[in-house]
């Protein structure tokens, strides 16, 4: 299903039962598997895949946030497997930032306005509360909580 105002490169695969709802823009070669969904102000780069699953934009857990157009930014080349959450930014404007090359494992969870510099590996269920900031390269191991 896929919302009439998203932008999707011809060259992208959008697969059975993954769900684009909003003002999504995906980037060429990108694949989004089956049970996806990305809804939002969201921007996946090119050659990224996001599998069953994986939530990408949705709105932040954050107590301050009153619903203003905010945005979720996703590098080329970004893997974002099963379960993981990437959310949006909390004030109206601001962005949570994932670079190129990551690889979200499943059920990692970035919270609102955290950036992630390029080639960030999150191991399966790290979770990174808001506003945190990951250098290039780094690598998290699993069930790391980052606050």
């Amino acid at each position: 299903m896929v919302d009439r105002r998203a932008e999707v490169d011809p060259t992208a695969e959008i697969m059975p039962y993954a769900i684009i709802d909003g003002p999504v823009k995906i980037g060429p070669r990108t694949r989004v598997f089956p049970h996806a969904y990305l809804t939002g102000w969201t921007e996946i780069g090119a050659d990224c895949q996001i599998h069953p699953g994986a939530v990408v934009g949705g709105d932040p857990q954050d107590l301050a946030f009153k619903g203003a157009e905010s945005y979720c930014r996703i590098g080329d080349g970004t893997i974002i497997r099963e379960g993981a959450s990437v959310h949006r930014g909390t004030d109206p404007g601001s962005a949570t930032v994932v670079g190129k090359r990551c690889f979200l494992m499943a059920n990692s969870h970035v919270a609102h306005n955290c950036r992630l510099g390029d080639e960030v590996k999150l191991i399966n269920g790290v979770l990174l509360a808001g506003y945190v900031q990951v250098g290039n390269g780094a690598f998290l191991a699993g069930n790391a909580g980052v606050h």
